[in-house]
């Protein structure tokens, strides 16, 4: 197999931690796999690093600065190979090597890295290089930076156009988990996950694998996230599986708006819990919830408006703190699901904007970490999607 392997800061975070590293790798080899290295800074370097700048400094000095710790952790960890008979050279902005090149706007120019990852990828045979993660350089050789998450961006990104069969994320965690084990009893480890579900969790605190990075994934590369304790690069631990794919999406069939109005409803433990079972016991299924201060809005198909509104009816005339029920059939949904919208500033403007401009009313809008759904009135379904499309 071809492998990246990426050790975070806390995989790297001693000597006994990088010649745990150094271990793994070098049985990998031993194994006959071939395989590429990613490292972080040891332990919270770029952290302290950063702390210690104490002085006004433009983005060339600061990247500049914290680009030590990296420069650091491949030179440590590419001597712990050596020791072990492993032939390995580090590998750093400046050095010919050297795959991960940024345009003008510190972008990732994906032609130029592409054609270095593939000529560092001809190399592998027998030799390992060490590539300090996070790191970049623009065409005028000055360092630059991926930004938080940035070593495993620069090892998806490797793995992907080094054609590699898998990418290991080696950190301080058994991989994904039920919940956190610091707050929850009985938390299990994951075997399986999708890149969809994986990058939600991202986006809401799961500090796993950096959302960025997952953009770079798809079906043919398998990711990996392993404990450093564990010591074997290629088992255990939790498999992303996927791709996340951009796509903007029209619901084929009509929904109704159910409004439920009461006092102050949204300060009230479990009434959003009480309105969703009585639809579920008559097997009406939510589509989509959006709640204010004193009311909660279900959408439903419209096939099942009346006897959703009857249940609900039901639920306000039960219940003194609810006083009435509305229903309005006929609205659209358009949903607009991407790995980037959430690195995207303003991109709910993006979307809703230009519909505002073409005159066309939004009932509403509901936002998820990865996607924006749009609610119209059905008979602008056809001009709200094509501007849409337009704008992504």
């Amino acid at each position: 197999m071809r492998v990246v392997a990426k050790f975070g800061g806390t995989s790297l975070g001693s000597g006994d931690r990088i010649n745990r590293a150094a271990d793994s790798i070098a049985a990998a080899v031993e194994a006959g796999h071939e395989i590429a290295v990613v490292a972080s800074a040891m332990g919270s370097t770029t952290d302290d690093l950063l702390d210690e700048i104490k002085f006004e400094a433009d983005d060339r000095d600061r990247a500049e600065i914290v680009s030590m710790g990296e420069r650091t952790s491949v030179r440590m960890l590419k001597a712990a190979l050596s020791a072990r008979g492993v032939q390995a050279l580090f590998v750093e902005p400046g050095s010919d090597e050297w795959p991960v090149i940024t345009n003008d706007l510190g972008e990732v120019d994906v032609e130029a890295t592409q054609a270095r990852a593939e000529k560092l990828a001809a190399e592998l045979d027998g030799v390992v290089p060490v590539v300090t993660g996070f790191l970049a350089q623009n065409h005028e050789g000055e360092i630059t930076t991926l930004g938080r998450g940035g070593s495993d961006t620069t090892a998806v990104m490797l793995g992907k156009y080094m054609d590699a069969d898998e990418v290991v994320i080696v950190t301080d965690v058994e991989g994904v988990m039920t919940g956190d084990p610091r707050v929850v009893e009985g938390a299990r480890n994951v075997g399986r996950i999708t890149v969809d579900e994986l990058r939600n969790l991202s986006f809401r605190g799961a500090e796993v694998v950096a959302p960025s990075a997952l953009s770079y994934k798809d079906d043919g590369l398998d990711v990996r996230v392993v404990h450093y304790q564990h010591g074997d690069l290629l088992t255990g631990g939790t498999l992303i599986e996927g791709q996340f794919n951009n796509l903007i999406d029209m619901q084929e069939e009509p929904l109704a708006c159910l409004t439920v109005a009461g006092r102050a409803i949204r300060n009230r433990p479990g009434i959003l819990a009480d309105l969703s079972v009585a639809l579920r016991d008559e097997s009406i299924n939510v589509d989509s919830v959006a709640s204010g201060m004193d009311s909660i809005t279900l959408y439903v198909n419209e096939d099942d408006s009346n006897r959703a509104e009857a249940v609900l009816h039901d639920r306000v005339v039960a219940d003194e703190a609810l006083s009435s029920v509305t229903v309005e059939d006929n609205i659209a949904v358009i949903r607009v699901t991407g790995g980037e919208l959430p690195n995207r500033p303003g991109v709910v403007l993006d979307i809703v904007q230009p519909i505002s401009d073409a005159g066309i009313n939004i009932h509403d809008v509901i936002t998820s970490a990865t996607s924006v759904a749009i609610f119209i009135t059905w008979d602008d379904r056809e001009e709200t999607l094509k501007i849409i499309q337009d704008q992504f």
